[in-house]
């Protein structure tokens, strides 16, 4: 069965290309041109990730992010003004996983709609891999793809699971910003320190973390991250 892909964008030269670009690679392509219909779509429909401009006539991008997220982690990804970094920002700090600026070029766009789908099928598949890490009573396990902190479960998505495994799995040693990147991403680092800022903002977040006195993960000035145990 393909994935099915929510597009929504205003301008409909761009969704219709995206809606092309994907449908090419045999994916299930639903296609709004405003974002109230699209939220009453996933109300009773499945979907496996969202393409989802920034600007739309009725609701932004960003309160459609905030809306999604608070029901579903199948991937996000934005697409922004080509100059407007503080888009991107927002956009992953809600709970975007990926953002895509205009214009693109489509062999990008699905380049990285496949990327997603591939973390999101391991995030929710059966299969059995690598174990379970306990710290401090955060408790992350690759098997189930589930987290808790005090025996409390921790709802991540995808990405920030991701993030949040290998920072476990590397305790005690300092990641840097381009590995860690690169170990998740799957993509050269190219002044990709936003996105990971914004990605660990959300997870410390979640783990109601203190911004200055953090009690799992450690920003290390210059370096990167680290996880003591």
């Amino acid at each position: 069965m393909s994935e099915k892909i929510l597009v929504v964008d205003d301008e409909h030269e761009i969704a219709d290309l995206v809606e092309v670009c994907l449908a090419n690679e045999g994916f299930e392509v639903v296609k709004f041109y405003c974002g109230e219909d699209a939220l009453k779509f996933v109300q009773t429909e499945a979907c496996d990730l969202a393409v989802l401009d920034v600007m739309l006539p009725d609701i932004d991008g960003f309160a459609m992010v905030q809306k999604l997220r608070s029901r579903f982690v199948f991937p996000i990804i934005m697409l922004t003004a080509k100059c407007e970094d503080t888009d991107k920002i927002t956009g992953l700090m809600l709970g975007a996983d990926d953002y895509i600026t205009k214009p693109f070029s489509p062999p990008e766009l699905v380049a990285r709609v496949k990327t997603q789908l591939r973390r999101y099928t391991r995030y929710n598949s059966a299969a059995p891999r690598a174990n379970e890490i306990d710290i401090r009573g955060l408790t992350i396990n690759n098997d189930s793809h589930k987290c808790t902190l005090n025996g409390k479960e921790v709802i991540l998505t995808p990405i920030e699971f991701s993030v949040l495994w290998y920072l476990c799995s590397h305790k005690n040693t300092v990641v840097s910003g381009e590995e860690l990147f690169e170990a998740v991403w799957g993509e050269k680092y190219l002044d990709s320190s936003n996105t990971i800022m914004a990605h660990i903002a959300r997870i410390r977040e979640k783990l109601g973390e203190p911004p200055r006195k953090p009690k799992y993960i450690k920003t290390v000035w210059g370096v990167g991250y680290t996880i003591e145990e």
